[in-house]
């Protein structure tokens, strides 16, 4: 058994595999993953029912596994408000920034070769999309044993 919280077999390998400058997609359940992803990223499938499990809850467990050094979400047309997906985002990832993409920009940028690892999730809000860029670890942070 691991000593981390984050088990899922795809997941980590993905992230060990992964670099500074990756990056990892967290999809919500309207997201065009078959189309819309790095041809070599790893698409692993959490969407087991509507709303099981959402991009929150994998954020927050990806958040204590790696290091975020950007993030960008998807956002509705000019005009539209922005959705409430991205309030909690900006709360969960500060101080790292956040940036905005149009869809079509945000499929480009989920498109790129760098993306290592898209996850899909059954999120039901609309607009919940993630992208997130993998940051260096700190210095003086591994402990061994």
């Amino acid at each position: 058994m691991l000593l981390t919280e984050l088990l899922h077999p795809g997941i980590l390998e993905a992230l060990a595999g992964a670099g500074h400058g990756a990056r990892v997609l967290l999809a919500d359940g309207h997201y065009p993953a078959s189309t819309a992803v790095g041809e070599r990223a790893r698409i692993v499938h959490l969407n087991l029912s509507p709303g099981v499990l959402d991009v929150s809850t994998v954020l927050d467990v990806l958040l204590r596994a790696l290091p975020v050094e950007t993030a960008h979400v998807m956002v509705p047309p000019e005009g539209e408000p922005e959705p409430p997906a991205i309030a909690g985002y900006r709360s969960r990832l500060a101080p790292v920034p956040v940036e905005t993409l149009g869809r079509f920009e945000f499929y480009d940028a989920a498109r790129s070769p760098d993306l290592a690892l898209a996850v899909v999730t059954a999120d039901t809000r609309t607009y919940a999309n993630l992208l997130l860029t993998i940051g260096v670890r700190a210095e003086r942070t591994l402990t061994s044993r």
